[in-house]
């Protein structure tokens, strides 16, 4: 168990306490009690919202609540002091054997180290990059690339059926949109001019080199030739076959 998690069934412990103490009113839903680093560290070493988050269900004010649960936790033998901070938010300060031991854990559980079975096994459906083949690749789909493949193994990690998916968007309005913008810009690059690029249709100077290597390719083969309908495709070569 994570030091998190630990502290998580801490106060859940504590919160227990209280409801047997009649402090706290019985049933009240926890799923939104959180513990995590404070925002400025030298409030603490682990924060929770707990008061901040039950105290209007439990029919009390969040300070009052969290001067209830501070001394609780104040009381166990990791933590050296848990103070109550603004409106109900609490500080917890762990003595230096905590972080100590917690390393120990890390080396010791290496690679598993905080892998739980928190998700039980259900499936999650992850997509992320998907870059739209209509625009050029930028850092965005980079970022989301990163972002994507870190949150689907933190998923598994917790014990979740995680399924990677690329959403390959190659066919439909979107790419026939292109290559009627591709074929613009083929008609530029073969020296005609061909004026404001029309609402809907993709301006971007992308498609410049795109419309020149068209060229390059078909010479004027297609610069005349009427729009196929009904036809759908991908790749720089079909799309002159099928659209134009």
């Amino acid at each position: 168990m994570t030091l998190y998690a630990r502290f998580a069934a801490h106060i859940d412990a504590v919160l227990n306490e209280l409801e047997g103490e009649g402090q706290l009113a019985p049933g009240v839903d926890r799923n939104a009690v959180a513990v995590e680093p404070p925002r400025d560290p030298s409030h603490g070493d682990l924060a929770t919202n707990a008061a901040m988050v039950l105290a209007k269900r439990a029919g009390t004010n969040p300070r009052a609540l969290a001067g209830l649960i501070a001394p609780k936790l104040a009381a166990l033998d990791e933590v050296e002091s848990a103070d109550v901070a603004g409106p109900g938010f609490i500080n917890i300060r762990l003595r230096p054997s905590v972080w100590r031991e917690e390393l120990r854990a890390i080396l010791s559980g290496g690679s598993d180290y905080g892998r739980s079975d928190l998700g039980q096994g259900s499936r999650i459906n992850v997509e992320y990059v998907s870059a739209n083949p209509t625009g050029p690749m930028h850092m965005g789909h980079c970022r989301g690339a990163v972002v994507g493949d870190a949150l689907a193994s933190l998923l598994e990690h917790a014990g979740y059926a995680v399924t990677r998916e690329y959403y390959v968007n190659d066919a439909g309005g979107q790419v026939d949109t292109l290559a009627r913008s591709a074929w613009l810009r083929y008609r530029e690059a073969l020296g005609e001019e061909i004026g404001d690029i029309p609402d809907g249709l993709y301006p971007g100077d992308y498609l410049k080199p795109v419309g020149a290597r068209l060229a390059a390719e078909f010479g004027d083969r297609y610069a005349a030739a009427p729009k196929a309908s009904g036809c759908s495709s991908s790749g720089a070569a079909r799309w002159m076959r099928c659209w134009i």
